[in-house]
């Protein structure tokens, strides 16, 4: 049982986890030339929960249905990772970022996602209003604008040569790096 739960518990090397993730594409082309993604799952449920007189959500959600059971596993995954198999040493940040931080109060690593960003405090702040709120309403509205989220549009659209899913990539990684250089700085530093 040790053994299972330090396998559990450490992270996988690149070389591991990342064929795991794609041999996922053809196991689900093999399965009934199903796509791999997770923005549709809120479509889906939506679909399912208001049959609503809304044409968007007028179609046979039942045959997406495996899709919800995948999301649902990813949520009880997630959990019990998080409940039964954290690591016992803090998340390791590198040293140039977590200095990079720590100029804007952010030191706190002991948790996933560290609680001077993402907490219940924080949201009634202006930068976790705009870090949370406003965030997760922009990566909702672009996953719907782009037809799709990073993991379906990177894993299963590039690999099946979908030219739509080489420039939301590429978008996705040019907002990214923008993000990243020139809008998290002002917004942390508020």
């Amino acid at each position: 049982m040790t053994h299972l739960h330090t396998l559990l518990s450490e992270p996988w090397p690149w070389y591991v986890a990342g064929p795991l993730i794609g041999l996922t594409v053809p196991l689900l082309l093999i399965m009934g030339n199903k796509s791999f993604g997770i923005s549709s799952s809120l479509r889906h449920i939506c679909a399912a929960c208001m049959p609503a007189n809304i044409p968007f959500l007028k179609y046979d959600w039942r045959k997406e249905a495996w899709n919800l059971f995948f999301v649902a596993g990813i949520l009880v995954g997630g959990f019990i990772a998080g409940s039964w198999l954290p690591g016992p040493e803090p998340v390791e940040v590198h040293p140039d970022l977590a200095e990079d931080l720590a100029q804007y109060g952010i030191t706190d690593y002991s948790k996933l996602v560290p609680s001077d960003l993402v907490s219940w405090d924080q949201v009634f702040t202006l930068r976790g209003f705009i870090l949370m709120i406003v965030g997760g309403f922009l990566v909702g509205f672009g996953t719907r604008y782009a037809g799709g989220c990073t993991s379906g549009h990177a894993i299963m659209g590039l690999s099946t040569l979908q030219w739509p899913s080489l420039v939301a990539v590429i978008c996705f990684m040019a907002g990214g790096f923008f993000s990243t250089h020139f809008l998290v700085p002002y917004i942390l530093s508020l």
